[in-house]
């Protein structure tokens, strides 16, 4: 379940607060903003004269031209501060800054809102007009939709996300049966689509059947699967054998439609049915069921126009950079991520999504105090050719998609992102280009942002996420609400060639409410491909991680992940396991680490070869060690396995297994030399209070206690509250499938 949020108000005072630590000083290098203002003017008034002859400058474009200016009459000897007064400002095409905006170090260009104030930079449109119509619903038409002009995917009502009209309401259906050759609506021809076509129940898309062609392309399948979520487009559907043909393929070579997929219809007329949702027709009628208490007569209704609100557009090729500029205290809202034709799927992490402020060849770029918030993918990316930027204390919240992107999914149009199983479309198949000098980012910073409620439509995108870039450091941050992963970096699916992506430290970070049960095979940090020297996973708290399926981790090393260490983490209420290695052959260290409440098991592995030592495993449910693939434990009593001096514990009274043997017998291995079953002595587990008491035995196995309390977002009171300010429910999931037996009530986790 997610949480779509709604805090304009306290968006103001955070906001503004943070803007007052750091406002603007006033200097001869001082340029104004203001609702009020005229890009005709000289910027150097806060308020137009009394003659209405000169005074601020009414948009951040018209500030940044007139930077050009000054830079023009020669070289800048100071800072330059534009201040923007309160107000929203709407952006009429995308804020682009190039190298010729550039500031330096000894006088950067700094966009910053005047101190307390609220200044929203949209790119989006208000909506008014709304009437009632017979059947309860409010309707407005809006003629650049009809002329085929504007269109969007997202809709905001008071500050919340709307619902677009969906069926079922909530949870989903079920596929019935994978589709056997059927006719290709591209040619007519007969054939095999398993990553295109399904069988469903014909109750379930009857709707679908009765859509004429036009209608039918804009009708979406969610489909979530594994640790991916295609957003398809139907191209085909056939009423009498319940047969659904999508405009492109959706899953990976290694998914198919398989019988039980889960998936739900969006965006036809039919589901509007539901307080909350919305629905937009190609004649230009949009439809609106108001929620209880609103009022549409009265209610501020937005819908985004533009695809990107800021681009830093350097060219790393031509070694060209966008350098020192600084964006502050200001609110980013509104963008649009149009839907491909084919619809939507990638490899992992919805990385062919783009961003609301996006940069490339940029270089000391500084974000800070801002809020990035109601945006169509992801929010902010720095992509290629970036270097020593800067993400702090930003509010980034409700996304389609994730928050914080560093570097590339895929690179020089040619990354094989797992071997030769995934090709990007149109790519040689000889193997990856290495990534180009130029194009590498790294160095960049992540700390003390609050990064919440993502994946409302792209599922499997992550909080925070590093592709094949070095040297970043993601610090301090609260990562919460996610479909998937809370961390996630590498982007290699294997060993070889050596991952671009090392000596990045992901320290204390607090990611939690991730997976809801809706994709499977995740982590809380999540780490992939290697070798990865230099990489440090070190005092993060971890909590309530919970996959559909399988695969609901605290920390994570995922295929070929090596050099890694994983130290002085808290990890608890996780579905899966507090630690799992997939497929990693080198050396990984996971040390002094509390692992706590894991539901199904504690520990998981399809391969070890790195150490597992010093840490507090404690748990009331499940067993120690996960055994998959049906191994039946002997994968762990393999010598590659380097467990010792560790502490075990099972809360609920039940004897400490390792796969089928006590302590001294799993010793007589060789395994877990020096540890020890006990109980830690926490002052409170049950109320998730891990410090240990004067009497714990922790350290005769060399734990030493580290302050789980510093990890998370740091600096005035009122921000640390608004990072806890969210009380997220109980998780409830689906009932099963109906092929699994009669349809139960749903069930609920506490």
């Amino acid at each position: 379940m997610s949480l779509v949020l709604s805090r304009t108000h306290c968006c103001v005072l955070i906001l503004g607060l943070l803007c007052g630590t750091t406002a603007c000083p006033l200097s001869a290098a001082t340029l104004y903003v203001a609702t009020d203002g005229n890009d005709a003017w000289s910027g150097k008034l806060a308020r137009p004269n009394p003659q209405g002859t000169d005074g601020p400058l009414a948009t951040l474009a018209g500030a940044r031209d007139m930077v050009r200016q000054w830079k023009a009459q020669g070289p800048l000897n100071e800072a330059v501060h534009v201040q923007v007064a309160a107000g929203i400002y709407p952006l009429q095409e995308t804020l682009v800054f190039e190298p010729q905006d550039s500031g330096t170090a000894d006088a950067p260009i700094i966009y910053r809102a005047a101190t307390g104030a609220r200044s929203v930079i949209t790119g989006g449109r208000t909506i008014q007009g709304f009437v009632p119509d017979e059947k309860g619903r409010w309707k407005v038409h809006l003629p650049d939709v009809a002329s085929g002009k504007w269109y969007f995917e997202d809709l905001y009502v008071n500050g919340h996300r709307a619902i677009r009209a969906r069926s079922p309401n909530e949870f989903y259906y079920y596929v019935r049966s994978k589709a056997e050759a059927t006719a290709n609506p591209d040619n007519g021809k007969t054939e095999s689509m398993p990553h295109r076509s399904f069988v469903a129940d014909l109750k379930d898309i009857a709707p679908l059947a009765a859509l004429p062609k036009e209608q039918l392309n804009d009708a979406i399948v969610v489909a979530p699967y594994n640790w991916e979520c295609p957003v398809a487009r139907v191209a085909s559907v056939d009423p009498g054998s319940g047969t659904v043909v999508l405009t492109g393929n959706v899953f990976l070579p290694c998914n198919v439609w398989k019988r039980n997929h889960r998936y739900h219809i969006e965006n036809i007329k039919v589901a509007l049915d539901a307080p909350g949702e919305w629905f937009l027709d190609r004649n230009g009628d949009l439809y609106y069921i108001p929620r209880p208490g609103e009022d549409m007569q009265k209610a501020k209704v937005i819908a985004p126009v533009l695809t990107e609100l800021v681009r830093f557009a350097g060219d790393p090729q031509k070694g060209q950079s966008v350098e020192h500029i600084t964006l502050g205290g200001l609110s980013f809202q509104h963008n649009r991520y149009p839907l491909p034709p084919q619809g939507h799927c990638d490899v992992q992490a919805a990385v062919d999504t783009t961003a609301a402020i996006m940069a490339d060849g940029a270089r000391y770029i500084v974000l800070e105090d801002n809020e990035v918030a109601h945006v169509g993918a992801y929010a902010v990316w720095f992509r290629r050719g970036c270097q020593d930027c800067r993400v702090q204390r930003c509010l980034i919240q409700d996304m389609a998609a994730g928050g914080v992107r560093i570097g590339q999914g895929w690179y020089n149009d040619h990354e094989l992102t797992w071997n030769t199983v995934l090709i990007r479309p149109g790519s040689p198949k000889n193997g990856p280009n290495p990534l180009l000098p130029y194009d590498a980012t790294g160095h960049c910073v992540i700390d003390n942002n609050i990064i919440r409620s993502g994946g409302h439509l792209f599922r499997s995108a992550v909080g925070v996420w590093i592709g094949h870039s070095a040297y970043n450091r993601v610090t301090h941050n609260d990562v919460g609400d996610f479909r998937y992963t809370g961390i996630s970096v590498g982007w290699r699916w294997g060993g070889t060639p050596p991952s671009e992506a090392h000596h990045n430290r992901i320290e204390f970070n607090h990611v939690h409410h991730i997976g809801w049960g809706v994709l499977t095979d995740m982590g809380g940090v999540y780490l992939i491909g290697g070798p990865c020297p230099g990489t440090i996973v070190r005092n993060n708290v971890l909590h309530d991680v919970y996959a559909n399926d399988y695969g609901g981790w605290g920390l994570y090393n995922d295929k070929g992940n090596t050099g890694s260490v994983m130290e002085n983490n808290l990890v608890y209420n996780t579905k899966s396991g507090g630690y799992h290695i997939n497929e990693c052959d080198g050396d990984n260290i996971v040390r002094n680490n509390i692992l706590a409440f894991g539901l199904e098991a504690q520990l998981s592995r399809t391969s070890l070869n790195g150490t597992f030592s010093n840490n507090i495993v404690y748990w009331n449910s499940g067993s120690l060690f996960k055994m998959d693939n049906g191994d039946n434990g002997e994968l762990w009593k393999k010598p590659s396995v380097q467990l010792a001096n560790n502490l075990y514990f099972n809360a609920s009274g039940a004897a400490v297994k390792f796969v089928d043997m006590d302590l001294a017998a799993w010793q007589a291995l060789g395994k877990d030399a020096g540890s020890m079953i006990a109980d830690p002595k926490f002052v409170d587990p049950t109320h998730f209070d891990f410090r240990l008491r004067p009497d714990s035995p922790a350290g005769k196995i060399g734990f030493k206690p580290f302050d789980y309390a510093k990890a998370g977002v740091y600096g005035h009171d009122a921000w640390i509250k608004e990072a806890a300010s969210i009380q997220y429910p109980p998780l409830r999931l689906p009932p099963p499938p109906p092929q699994r037996g009669r349809q139960s009530a749903e069930r609920r986790i506490p």
